[in-house]
């Protein structure tokens, strides 16, 4: 991932923005195959796919080119959490899915991508180019000749959107928005016709030119008017926090952000991840995880926090909706695990279970995926969450104000 961090990078001297040598493409100079080489080149090795007839020949390209690696997805919102995490992991993800009913599917995922500031490609197969301005009704749509509801519904989560249904410009605008969600450190989306991946044309005869991505260069005079404000600011505060959000990883601020709060001696509360990241669901999970102290290296391990139902809700106005279905979780996991790779699963109900399922993940099956699913009591929550919840349930329940 070396090149992908230097060719997506911001602020490096142009030395750094020269990609890893990649072997000449086997491809006779495609869309699909320039597609292809291009996602390799900025630093993608696996894609997210789920397979429908609008993006099937787009697929064969992706395939085909040696340095790419594409995971079958059982559906598009697994498919994009999957490359937002990639992201998350190795600086930008790619996912492929279908038109309308596969673009969206996956809408939930590419939003909170970009809510989490990650570079996700979003590749779309679209209607045959022929089928444009006709007028006819195809599947795969609401019933209406108007192709663009994806389109319109992906305006609002991706910071570049590309219609490819002709070949003259598809270079430039597959390049485009890619190098857009590179820059703006957000995802992108870029629909393909499903007759155009494997028609060569002469823009796509050569190798893709690596991306010159220019530094961001700040304003000097508003940089130190905003330096100095902040520095007025923890010089009169009592017990400064400083918190950590997403825009650090996508502006490499991380370090800067360390040496800042230990040059002020300040508490730390760093969402970025360490030797023990913490990745918590909505609920009464994110609450308790801020107090949660797990061994260090203790290797991928999930927690289900059985409680049997919705307890967020029930602190904010509780009724029988609250109780769920419970599922095997642990029998799930194995289902879908199917003896493939490495897994393991346990069920804890009390803490001696709990130190020792968790001792277990961390010795005899350290290099497994860990499942444990911890069952609670309903009512075993937090006080920040009885707090927060009391307080949402005023807001909600305020009256219309006087007309």
């Amino acid at each position: 991932m070396e090149s992908a961090n230097q060719i997506g990078a911001l602020g490096h001297p142009a030395a750094s923005l020269t990609p890893a040598l990649v072997p000449a493409r086997s491809s006779s100079g495609t869309l699909g195959g320039h597609l292809a080489r291009r996602l390799v080149q900025i630093g993608v090795r696996d894609v997210f796919s789920v397979p429908g007839d609008f993006n099937l020949t787009l697929l064969d390209h992706l395939i085909a080119e040696p340095q790419l690696n594409l995971v079958g997805c059982c559906n598009e919102l697994n498919a994009g959490y999957a490359a937002d995490g990639y992201a998350r992991a190795k600086g930008v993800g790619a996912c492929v899915v279908t038109f309308t009913v596969g673009g969206l599917s996956v809408l939930n995922a590419i939003g909170g991508a970009y809510s989490e500031n990650l570079p996700v490609i979003c590749i779309v197969g679209g209607p045959n180019s022929n089928d444009y301005g006709t007028n006819r009704i195809l599947h795969h749509t609401i019933g209406l000749p108007d192709f663009s509801q994806e389109l319109r519904c992906f305006q609002t989560i991706t910071c570049a959107q590309a219609v490819v249904n002709n070949l003259e410009d598809a270079h430039e605008l597959i390049d485009t928005a890619i190098s857009t969600a590179l820059k703006e450190s957000k995802p992108v989306y870029i629909s393909i016709s499903c007759n155009l991946s494997g028609i060569p044309h002469p823009t796509f005869a050569r190798e893709p030119v690596p991306y010159f991505l220019a530094p961001k260069v700040s304003n000097q005079i508003g940089l130190e008017a905003a330096v100095e404000a902040t520095a007025d600011f923890l010089n009169k505060a009592v017990k400064p926090v400083l918190v950590g959000g997403p825009k650090l990883r996508a502006t490499k601020a991380q370090q800067a952000f360390v040496e800042l709060a230990d040059a002020y001696k300040l508490i730390k509360q760093e969402m970025l991840g360490g030797d023990t990241a913490v990745i918590a669901e909505t609920g009464d999970s994110w609450f308790n995880c801020q107090k949660l102290h797990l061994p260090e290296n203790c290797g991928s391990i999930i927690f289900l926090i059985n409680n049997g139902g919705y307890t967020i809700e029930v602190e904010i106005h509780d009724g029988p909706y609250n109780v769920i279905k419970n599922w095997d979780y642990t029998g799930l996991v194995d289902a879908i695990h199917n003896g493939e790779g490495k897994c393991w699963t346990a069920k804890v109900r009390t803490e001696d279970e709990l130190a020792e399922a968790i001792a277990t993940a961390t010795g005899a099956h350290k290099d497994s995926l860990c499942f444990i699913e911890v069952f609670v009591h309903k009512d075993d929550t937090s006080k920040e969450l009885l707090e927060w919840g009391s307080r949402v349930s005023a807001a909600n329940s305020r009256p219309p104000n006087p007309q």
